[in-house]
This record gives structure tokens, sequence and C-alpha cells, in this order.
């Protein structure tokens, strides 16, 4: 099972059986709203706070899932979920929601590889028959904990990413029909020194360049071997920085395989900055959009990269430099559960 110094391969290959994506008005006007299951036309959700209104598309978003699959939450051995919110929150408030048995995980935006590494990894050793994984964000909710209430008006840099309002879950199966997880790289918290807040791409982008090559070092494959790698957020300034560390520690992809997340899920004349970012992305983008062209034969495997800048405001405050996450996931289409 495990595959070199951090990489784990499953040779059961757990299946994700079904997916649920929800999102907010401004992912209702972007480029993958088809993808989505559900997209509301109000941020507060029927809700008095963004943060309950998080809370809602959590649940929401498991709870498709789950009915796609034709399951009730007691079918459901786990649940790991994860956001941005101080003490996970909205997680852990939608657990109560659901009474499923519940783990919090916290990885800033990499929490959606990070839940479908850990279910595949525990649907593997036959340590639950299904697992349902969420990772989710708030625009509102994530302005107002890291940066300032959008009411203040506060002007942005370019370098800036705009955080998804949006909540997206998979079910992990030992047993059924669907895209299959083959493997997982489990990431190092790489630092190196940059403590603008502003700039989330540029400080992940090294974590996803070393776990990209610990991925490809520790399975031995050929640079084609995916036909998409899919990073998950650096927008416009972590994207070409992540692909130039690659070229200089010897992976040469082409040009077309490696794209991000945060660049595919709104339209260009959205005023999102550099691009998308928050756990909610790669979750929806992955469980939605990729998924759906893998069904539809355009993709026979990808790796989703899913970086995390594990700061918090109370270390941004204390001058702390911001240390990152990448942890990375393939998946395969054409497959039952072994």
């Amino acid at each position: 099972m495990l595959k070199g110094h951090q990489t784990w391969e499953f040779e059961n290959r757990p299946v994700i059986l079904s997916t649920g994506t929800v999102g907010g008005p401004f992912e209702a006007n972007g480029k993958l709203a088809d993808d989505f299951d559900l997209l509301h036309d109000d941020l507060w959700i029927g809700q008095d706070s963004y943060e309950k209104a998080q809370k809602v598309l959590l649940e929401e978003s498991i709870t498709r899932a789950l009915e796609k699959a034709e399951l009730t939450n007691e079918d459901v051995h786990f649940m790991f979920t994860g956001d941005l919110i101080n003490q996970l929150t909205p997680s852990s408030f939608a657990g109560r929601t659901l009474s499923i048995p519940y783990l919090g995980l916290f990885g800033a935006c990499s929490t959606s590889m990070e839940g479908l590494a850990l279910a595949s990894f525990i649907i593997n050793a036959n340590g639950a028959k299904r697992i349902v994984t969420a990772a989710s964000s708030h625009n509102s909710a994530t302005e107002k904990q890291f940066r300032y209430p959008t009411e203040y008006g506060g002007q942005k840099p370019p370098t800036a990413q705009w955080t998804v309002t949006a909540s997206g879950a998979a079910v992990v199966s030992s047993e059924g029909d669907g895209p299959v997880v083959t493997s997982a790289t489990i990431g190092k918290v790489i630092d190196m020194g940059l403590s603008d807040p502003f700039n989330m791409g540029g400080a992940m982008a090294p974590a996803a360049a070393d776990t990209i090559v610990s991925h490809f070092r520790d399975r031995n494959l050929s640079p084609d071997h995916y036909d998409l790698i899919a990073t998950g957020d650096l927008g416009e300034i972590g994207l070409p920085i992540a692909k130039e560390l690659l070229r200089e520690k010897g992976l040469t992809l082409h040009e077309d395989t490696l794209q991000d997340c945060g660049l595919m899920i709104y339209k260009e004349d959205q005023p999102v900055f550099a691009g998308a970012s928050g756990p909610g992305c790669s979750a929806t983008v992955t469980y939605g959009h990729l998924l759906n062209r893998m069904k539809r034969g355009e993709l026979k495997r990808m790796l989703i990269v899913a970086t995390g800048a594990l700061l918090s405001p109370l270390s941004f405050q204390q001058k702390e430099t911001i240390p990152c996450i990448a942890h990375a996931v393939s998946i395969e289409m054409g497959g039952t559960a072994q």
C-alpha cells in the first residue's frame, strides 16, 4: 500500500460512488454553473449569518451526494469535512445536523483532497464500506475572518484571489461503479518565507510542485501518465511559478496538462483578481466539472493537487510567514471497486 516515501497506492480501488456540488450566486454566473447540482441566488441562503449559510451549503452537498447514491445517513460509516472558519464550526454543526460519525479536517484549501485521500485509505483497508467527504467555503465568512468584512470595502491587490461560496461532497465506497481512486500523495508543510495574505497562489506554488514531484517519483511515472493535473488553487500568480519549479526539478509536463481549479470556475469578465480559492473551489471543480468530463470519456486519468495556506488571523498578526501544503489524489475512470 505504501509506495515510495509518501504515497499510498490503493489496490482495492475505492470508488467515488456519487457526488454533490452546491454553489452561491457568484458561482451561478460562473463558467461551470452547469456542473453544479444546486445553485443559490442569495449569499445568506435564508440564514442570519454567513457561517450558518456555509453550514447549509455543506449539508446540502452531502445530502445531494447521498440521494444520488440512493443512500441514507445511516448507510454511511463516517463523515470527513473541513472548512476555513475558526474551530470548523460549519463542518461540526453540519455533523450535528446529519448525525453521521464525524471527523473534522483542517488543511485550508487542501482539505478536499486531504479528505478524499483519508477516506480512500480507510475504504481500501476495509475500515469502512462507505465514507462521505466534503469541503466548503463562503466568500463573505472567509473575508470577515481573514481580511475585512466586505461591507468595509477594503481595496485588494491584483494578487488576491476570490473565495468560492460552495461545497463539494463525495461518497467513497468499497463497492459500486464509477471513477476509482488509485493513489494519494501526502504533502509536506513548506514555507518559503512569504507573509502576504493577499498572495496565496505565490505562497502555495512550492508546496504544489514538491508534492507533484514526490508523486511522480514515488510511483515511478512518466510525465505523460495523466491526461490532466489540476492544482487548487494557485491562480494566475501561482500556476506559472509551479510550472517553473517543476521544470527546475526535472519534471516537464505538456503545457496543457497542468491546469488550475481556481482558473476554471469563473468567467474572464468576473472580477476575481488572480482567480478563485477556498476549500469549496477544488472540491466542486473536481466533484462536478472534472468528474463529469471523466464520465463523458474526455479524461481517463487525472491527478488533483489541492493546495492550502496554513495561516490563521492570529499567526498573521504575529508576523509569522505562511506555511503551505499540497495533497495529491489520482482518479481513473472505468472501474468497479474490488
